[in-house]
C-alpha cells in the first residue's frame, strides 16, 4: 500500500513539531485516527467516571491510565523525530499492543498480585521488565533523551551501587529486587507520581480544553487590550497580561508562548520593539503560567502528595508569588517601553473593559467555581468536573462556542493526546523515585547538601536553584520537580525552612528553566515567531524575569509570603517593599526611570532593589533611602531641563 503524504500542517503546528517534542506527532487518518480517538475517549471517560465517584483501588486506577497512553504514545509518536507521514509502521503497532498488555496485566492478575505480594513468578518479572523498557520508549519518543538517561543513571545505580565508594555506596541489588521496586507494586512506574496524573492532572487538563472551546483566550487578549494596550509599550503588556490569564488554564510554557505569540509578537513589533526584546518578553511571561493558580503546572498537583495538604492550599500559597512573577515583568516592560519613546495603540481601536466583562465576564466564572469547590472542601478532582460541566453550560449560550456530542468527544480526545506526555514523565519519574526510596540516595544527597553547605541557608539555595535549572534543560517541570522535592527540599526544610516554600522554590526554578540559555524552549519557540536570535532573546528574557528570579528567595526567607504564620499587614508589607525594590532593580537594569539614569544611578537602584526585596527592616529602611535619593535626583533634573526648554 502506497504511503500517505505528509500532512498540511499550520504554522503554529510546524513551530511546535519543530522544537515542542510533545507536538511531534503523526496527523493521522482512516482507521488509526479512529482508534486514537476511540482510546482518548475512553481514557477520559474513565477519568470522569473515576473523579465524578470514587477512584479505584491504587494499581486498577493507574495500570489503565498508562495502559492506554502507552498504546496512543507508539501510534502517534514516531521512533525518529520528525517522521511525521501519516503512516504508522508495524513495529509501533506492536509496540501499542504491548504496552497495553503489560500494563492490563496489572489489572488482570490485580487478586492474585496481592495475595503473593512479595512472591512473584517468572512471569511477573517478564512483564515487569517489558514494562520499564516500554516507558523508557515512550518517554524518549514524548520527551527525549535527557529524562530516560536519568531514569537510566538511577537504574544503573541500584544495580552497580554496591561497588561505588564513599556517599554513593549501598548494600547492592539484583534484577529482580529491582523490578519488584519499580514495575510490580506501587513504589515505582505505578507510584504517586503516576497517581497524581491518574486522579487529578488528566481531569484539570479536561477543564481546561473545555474552557478554551468557550474561547476564553480571547477574553484574555481583550481583557489585556483593554487593560494596557493604550500605554506606553501597549502590545508588549497585553503580552505579560494575557499570558497571566492564560497561565490559570494551562500548564504549557512552549504551547503559551506559541499560541499567544502567533498575536502578541507581531504586535510589539510593529510598534517598534526588537524582534530579541519582544519574542522575550512573551516567553517570560508564558512560563510565568505554571506558577499562576487556580490550574498551575502539573507538578503542583503531585506537590499535594509530598506535602500532605489540600491543593487550595498550594494554589493560595503560589497566589502571591506569581503575582509578583509577572509585576517584575511588566516592571521592565513598562521602563524598556519608557526609554526607547514606544507608544502605545489608539484608544479608539481597542476594547472597553465594560463592554468587555459585561459581554464575555461570564467566562471566568468556572475559574472562580474550582477555588470556591475546593476551598469549602470538593477534592480538586471532583472541583474540576463541575466546573467543566458549568464552561460547557456557558459554551452552549454562543453559537459559535456551542459544544454537541460530537465537539464533545472530539474535546476528550484532544485531552487524552495533551495528557500524554505528563503520563509518560510522571511513570518514569516513578522509577526514580522507586530507586531513591529503594537505595536511600535522597536522604545522603540531601545531608550532603547541608555539609556542602556549611549549614548556610543561602549557599544551598544557590545549589538548589542551579540544580534545578540545570535539570531543567533536559527534563520536564513534572520530572524536574520529582527529582528535586526528593533530593534537596529534604536538606532545605532541614536547614530552617518551611516545607511549602522549599518545594515552591524547586518548582519555581525547575520552570524558569524554560527561558534560561543555553537550553530554553519557550525562548526558542518566541524566537521562532520574532525571527530573532536564540541566544540574544535568551539573555533578553533572563534580564525580563531578572527581579522574578529573586521571588523565590524572598518566600525562602520569609514563608509570610506563601501565607505560612502571616498576617494581613505583614503581607501587605512585604508585598509593598517587594514590588518597590522591583521597581528600583528594574529601572537600574533598564538605565531609565522618569528619565535617563546616570552612572552612580544605575549602579544604586539595583543595590536598592535587593535591600528592599530582602526581608528585614535594616535592609527595607537602606533600600528606600537610596530610592528616595534617586528619585528626588530625577525629579530634579526634570524640573531642570523643563526650566531650560521653556
Amino acid at each position: 500500500m502506497a504511503e500517505q503524504p505528509q500532512p498540511i500542517l499550520t504554522p503554529e503546528e510546524e513551530l511546535l513539531a519543530k522544537l515542542d517534542r510533545e507536538s511531534a506527532y503523526r496527523r493521522l487518518t482512516g482507521k488509526w485516527a479512529m482508534a486514537m480517538m476511540f482510546m482518548g475517549i475512553g481514557l477520559a471517560l474513565f477519568h470522569i467516571y473515576t473523579a465524578a465517584y470514587l477512584p479505584f483501588p491504587p494499581q486498577l486506577q493507574r495500570a489503565p491510565h498508562l495502559a492506554i497512553a502507552l498504546g496512543m504514545i507508539f501510534i502517534l509518536y514516531p521512533a525518529r523525530r520528525g517522521d511525521l507521514r501519516n503512516h504508522v509502521p508495524w513495529y509501533d503497532a506492536l509496540l501499542a499492543v504491548v504496552g497495553l498488555a503489560a500494563c492490563f496485566y496489572q489489572v488482570i492478575f490485580y487478586e492474585d498480585l496481592i495475595l503473593r505480594s512479595g512472591i512473584n513468578t517468572p512471569l511477573d518479572f517478564i512483564v515487569g521488565s517489558i514494562t520499564v523498557f516500554m516507558v523508557l520508549e515512550a518517554t524518549r519518543r514524548v520527551a527525549g533523551w535527557p529524562m530516560v538517561i536519568v531514569a537510566a543513571t538511577f537504574l544503573a545505580y541500584a544495580l552497580f551501587g554496591g561497588v561505588l565508594p564513599g556517599l554513593f555506596s549501598h548494600r547492592g541489588y539484583s534484577v529482580t529486587r529491582l523490578l519488584e521496586q519499580t514495575s510490580l507494586g506501587i513504589e515505582g512506574i505505578f507510584g504517586v507520581p503516576l497517581g497524581v496524573s491518574a486522579t487529578v492532572i488528566f481531569v484539570y487538563l479536561l477543564f481546561a480544553q473545555f474552557l478554551e472551546k468557550t474561547g476564553i483566550r480571547q477574553l484574555f487578549i481583550d481583557v489585556a487590550m483593554a487593560l494596557t494596550g493604550w500605554s506606553p509599550g501597549g502590545p508588549a503588556k497585553v503580552a505579560v497580561i494575557s499570558s497571566a490569564l492564560e497561565g490559570t488554564i494551562s500548564g504549557s510554557s512552549i504551547a503559551n508562548t506559541a499560541g499567544s505569540g502567533s498575536f502578541t509578537i507581531p504586535m510589539m513589533k510593529k510598534i517598534g520593539y526588537r524582534p530579541e526584546f519582544a519574542a522575550a518578553v512573551e516567553a517570560s511571561a508564558s512560563t510565568g503560567g505554571q506558577i499562576m493558580p487556580p490550574i498551575m503546572g502539573a507538578a503542583a498537583f503531585v506537590m499535594v502528595e509530598f506535602l500532605n495538604i489540600p491543593y487550595i492550599e498550594i494554589a493560595k500559597a503560589a497566589a502571591i508569588p506569581a503575582l509578583l512573577y509577572f509585576t517584575g515583568v511588566f516592571i521592565m516592560v513598562h521602563f524598556e517601553a519608557r526609554r526607547t519613546g514606544l507608544k502605545g495603540l489608539p484608544r479608539e481601536t481597542l476594547p472597553k473593559l465594560k463592554d468587555v466583562i459585561l459581554k464575555k465576564g461570564y467566562l471566568f466564572i468556572p475559574l472562580i467555581l474550582i477555588f470556591y469547590l475546593m476551598d469549602v472542601g470538593y477534592s480538586p478532582s471532583k472541583a474540576a468536573i463541575y466546573a467543566m460541566v458549568v464552561a460547557w453550560a456557558f459554551g452552549m449560550l454562543k453559537k459559535e462556542t456551542r459544544m454537541g456530542p460530537k465537539e464533545i468527544l472530539k474535546t476528550f480526545e484532544e485531552a487524552a493526546r495533551a495528557a500524554l506526555p505528563v503520563i509518560a514523565a510522571c511513570a518514569t519519574a516513578g522509577i526514580i523515585v522507586g530507586v531513591v526510596s529503594l537505595t536511600g540516595i535522597g536522604l545522603k544527597l540531601s545531608a550532603n547538601l547541608v555539609d556542602m553547605a556549611g549549614g548556610s541557608t543561602m549557599i544551598a539555595l544557590i545549589f538548589t536553584m542551579i540544580a534545578s535549572l540545570v535539570l531543567g534543560m533536559g527534563i520536564p517541570t513534572t520530572a524536574n520537580y520529582i527529582v528535586q522535592a526528593t533530593m534537596a527540599a529534604p536538606a532545605l526544610i532541614k536547614l530552617g525552612l518551611a516545607p511549602i516554600s522549599a518545594h515552591l522554590f524547586v518548582f519555581y526554578f525547575g520552570i524558569l528553566a524554560d527561558i534560561t540559555p543555553p537550553v530554553a524552549l519557550a525562548v526558542y519557540t518566541g524566537a521562532a515567531i520574532a525571527r530573532s536570535d536564540p541566544w540574544k532573546t535568551g539573555i533578553e528574557a533572563v534580564k525580563l524575569a531578572l527581579a522574578a528570579f529573586l521571588v523565590p528567595f524572598i518566600f525562602a526567607f520569609s514563608p509570610s509570603l506563601v501565607l505560612v504564620d502571616a498576617t494581613p499587614l505583614g503581607i501587605i508589607q512585604m508585598v509593598i517593599t517587594s514590588v518597590t525594590g522591583m521597581v528600583a532593580l528594574g529601572a537600574g537594569v533598564s538605565g531609565f526611570w522618569s528619565t535617563k539614569l546616570q552612572w552612580w544611578e544605575r549602579l544604586l537602584l539595583p543595590l536598592a532593589g535587593i535591600l528592599l526585596i530582602d526581608p528585614g527592616l535594616l535592609t527595607d529602611l537602606i533600600g528606600a533611602g537610596i530610592v528616595v535619593v534617586v528619585f528626588v535626583s530625577q525629579f530634579m533634573r526634570n524640573r531642570k531641563e523643563a526650566t531650560l526648554a521653556a
